[in-house]
Parts: C-alpha cells; sequence; structure tokens
C-alpha cells in the first residue's frame, strides 16, 4: 500500500540530495527493507525523461509495491542514477541503474538489412530502442558526456517539432505552446535531463485542456476541434474531470492522434550506430541491451496502437545484434504473450544473451508490479536483476568484476553459472550499506568462496 510521504521527496525541484534526505528521515525507525515476495523492476523511468517520479519517489513506490529491487532508466540520460542506488538503499531494497537511447540500425550508407524495417520504434524504421544496464558508479560521469551531445541534438529537434505543433494547434484554434517556457523549463534538460515527445505532447494537453476544460466537454472537442475519436475505453477517463491519471491518459491518445501530425524523424547525429553505442557500453563495463518489443496487441500504457514489429524476424535479428557485440535482451513481461516470451528466452539462450526484465513506468496509472517474474519459468530473471546490481557493485570498486569484462576471473564460466554467482553476491550484499559488503565479496570470489 502506498504511502504518505513528504513533499521533498517528489519535488523535481529539490536537488537528488535533499530528496533522499528526507526520505531517509521518513524511514529512521524503519528497519524492515525487504518485505516483497521477489518481483523486480529494472526498467522505470522518472523525472530526468518523463515520469510522475522523482528517483527517490520512484524506489519508495517500487518498495511500497512489494519489489524488492528497482531500477532507474531514462531516455538519453543517466542523471537519476545516483539518487536512485542512493533511495534504494535508504529503503533496503537493491538498486541499479541505466538509461535508453535511440540507435540507427541502417548501415553505413542506409541500406542494410534492417534499413526499411521498423524493429521496436513504433515512429521511425530502421531505429531500435536500446538500454545500458548496469552502469558503474564511476562511470556516470563520463556516461553524462557521452549522451550530452544526443540530448542536444534532440532538443533541437525538439524545439523544431514544437513549432509543427503549434502550426496543428493553431489551426484549430488553441493558443500556442511556447517551448521554453512551457517544455524546457518544466523538464530536468538543464539538470542532465532529456526533453521527450511526451513533454511536448504535455505541453499541447495543457493547451487543450485550458481551452475545452477538463470533464464531459474534452472528448468531443477533441473530435470537433482536433478529429481525434478517444475511444470507448479512454473517453470515460477524460470525461471525468476528478480523474487523478487525467493527464497521463490524455498523453495516451494525443500519443497516437496528434504526434504523427508534427513528428521529425531523428538524424545519425541523435540515433548514434548501434555499434558505437555497444562499444562505449562495454568500455565502461555496462551490459548493452537491445530492447524487444514484438509484436503489439493492446499496450498497457495506452499510448501503442496493435502493431506488428520483430516477430517475423526475430531470428535474423538476433544474428545482427550478436555481431554488433549485444551482450543481453531487455524486455516486458506484461506487455508480451506466453509464446512470445518462451521464444525471447529460448533464443537468449541460443546467442548467449542475458535475459533482463522491467516495464518501463511512464504513467501514474501504471503498476510498478511485475507479477510475471514470479512464474516458475521466468524466475530466471530476479536472479539477472540481483547479479546486475552484484554486477554495479563490484564493477564499481575493481572493473575487472564487471560481468562481461574480458579480464574478469569468473569469464571461463558459462552464462547461466556466472548468473548465479553474480545472483547469489548480490543477495549477499548488506541492501542498506551495500558498498560495505563489497570488499568481502570480492574476496570471496577471489578464493572461490561463491556466495550462496
Amino acid at each position: 500500500m502506498a504511502k504518505d510521504y513528504p513533499a521533498t521527496v517528489n519535488d523535481p525541484r529539490a536537488k537528488g540530495e535533499e530528496r533522499v534526505k528526507a526520505l531517509m528521515a521518513m524511514e529512521k525507525n524503519n528497519a524492515s527493507g525487504v518485505t516483497g515476495k521477489g518481483e523486480v523492476n529494472n526498467h522505470i523511468h522518472t523525472v530526468y525523461s518523463f515520469s510522475p517520479y522523482t528517483p527517490a519517489m520512484a524506489a519508495a513506490r517500487a518498495r511500497d509495491a512489494g519489489l524488492e529491487a528497482a531500477g532507474s532508466v531514462d531516455h538519453d540520460s543517466i542523471a537519476a542514477a545516483r539518487e536512485m542506488i542512493a533511495a534504494c538503499a535508504v529503503l533496503g531494497i537493491g538498486g541499479c541503474c541505466g538509461f535508453e537511447i535511440r540507435v540507427s540500425l541502417r548501415g553505413k550508407d542506409g541500406r542494410g538489412p534492417f534499413a526499411e524495417r521498423k524493429l521496436n520504434n513504433p515512429d521511425s524504421r530502421g531505429i531500435a530502442y536500446m538500454t545500458v544496464q548496469g552502469v558503474p558508479a564511476p562511470a556516470i560521469p563520463v556516461t553524462g558526456e557521452f549522451l550530452k551531445p544526443i540530448r542536444e541534438e534532440r532538443f533541437k529537434r525538439t524545439a523544431a517539432m514544437t513549432e509543427k505543433a503549434n502550426a496543428v494547434l493553431g489551426d484549430s484554434g488553441f493558443p500556442a505552446v511556447d517551448f521554453e517556457r512551457d517544455i524546457v523549463d518544466a523538464s530536468l534538460f538543464r539538470d542532465g535531463g532529456e526533453i521527450t515527445e511526451r513533454h511536448v505532447l504535455a505541453a499541447a494537453a495543457r493547451k487543450i485542456t485550458g481551452a475545452l476544460g477538463q470533464g464531459p466537454s474534452l472528448p468531443g472537442g477533441l473530435k470537433d476541434r482536433l478529429g481525434i475519436d478517444v475511444g470507448e475505453k479512454a473517453g470515460p477517463y477524460l470525461a471525468d474531470p476528478g480523474n487523478p491519471h487525467y493527464l497521463y491518459d490524455l498523453l495516451g491518445i494525443l500519443k497516437t492522434g496528434l504526434l504523427p501530425r508534427f513528428f521529425i524523424q531523428p538524424d545519425g547525429a541523435e540515433c548514434i550506430s548501434a555499434k558505437k553505442a555497444v562499444d562505449f557500453a562495454l568500455s565502461i563495463e555496462a551490459v548493452p541491451a537491445y530492447a524487444y518489443l514484438g509484436d503489439v496487441g493492446e499496450s498497457p500504457t495506452g499510448d501503442k496502437k496493435a502493431e506488428k514489429f520483430e516477430d517475423d524476424f526475430l531470428e535474423e535479428l538476433f544474428d545482427e545484434l550478436a555481431r554488433a557485440g549485444y551482450r543481453a535482451v531487455t524486455y516486458m513481461p506484461p506487455r508480451n504473450t506466453a509464446g512470445q516470451l518462451r521464444k525471447i528466452k529460448r533464443l537468449c539462450a541460443e546467442k548467449g544473451f542475458m535475459e533482463i526484465s522491467g516495464v518501463d513506468i511512464n504513467s501514474s496509472r501504471q503498476s510498478f508490479n511485475c507479477p510475471e517474474v514470479l512464474r516458475d519459468e521466468f524466475r530466471h530473471l530476479i536472479d539477472t536483476t540481483w547479479a546486475l546490481i552484484a554486477h554495479e557493485r563490484l564493477a564499481s570498486a575493481e572493473p575487472s568484476y564487471g560481468f562481461f569484462s574480458r579480464s574478469n576471473p569468473l569469464a571461463s564460466l558459462g552464462l547461466a553459472e556466472r548468473t548465479a554467482v553474480y545472483a547469489a553476491a548480490g543477495k549477499a550484499l548488506d541492501l542498506r550499506r551495500p558498498e560495505e559488503s563489497v570488499p568481502g565479496i570480492i574476496e570471496d570470489l577471489r578464493k572461490g568462496r561463491y556466495p550462496s
């Protein structure tokens, strides 16, 4: 059950240290730590991209939902990392961090085998989402520098998209969005965060509701003035002025009905090659992962229409991922069918890819829970999370203990066996003071006394 937290914990204008301090003050008499059933979520977005939650609040909501571990993954940003790790330690749950970017699989001349295929990105062909998981703490600054030019390119494209969005809004009689005031100032871009299409849609949503009102008049107004049919499912939500998730429900409608009218395709300066991103991830002893989407039926976030993606050519794609140097595949169990999940599990085993699970929290309506990982055939995803947590802590102390490091003393172990060792190490951490546990765990690993 969700608790009431001091306002500072979820105040995006407070400093990360202040949010963690406020959380610490509330938790000072709570020594219970993990009380869940084993669920984990490695893919929680925060206010550093687009989310209702600061890293501290995301960690708190994860713990309240019974999760035993949580990880931040923001678009083009690593700015949440330190706060997320610190907040998880305060709460007595496992913590990890990473980031998500879009990369090009179009090939050098734009004529590669995937150049014209829709992969896991509903908006672009030949462009794929990927995550970089388990970023060691010493690598956070260089990661921020690596992402800076990507953020700057996306900033310019988003400014151009805002101009196009304003033309659409103006033609329909709505006020214009001010890019600096309504988008940049409403984001954490200046603090290392990213501005995404959702920021533009949120600004547009506020202009629309300002003109039409929030409640029964909105669905008809969207239809009459923008030609957007909200549908039977979303209609009651938008007709309810007391709906606490109003903005996020409206964003789901606008992402399908408005975004295509002003979307501008990213270029190679913003979406670097997959190989370049993978090479960077490996250089900092992090884990590059392809983000499997799969053919979509009903989107759990309500912002994706039914559509086909990678399933028809998955084997071919996995061969390309292996050639590019990917080490893992990340996916969202609630989004996929049992058949899709089994196929991913099989292909990952064949290619030697680590499997990483998580649900990309973008909306206050979404649940932090991922009960699918508690099913017997997918419990290995829990071990992978603890292996990632151990990887981050160990690689932060000694880079050679990065899970996929070529100089890892355990490199001779197969993927499953090494995952089991690292999962045991993660579970052996003192979660409130994880760094203090690391020297002893490394010593045990050196002596062959694998944690169990």
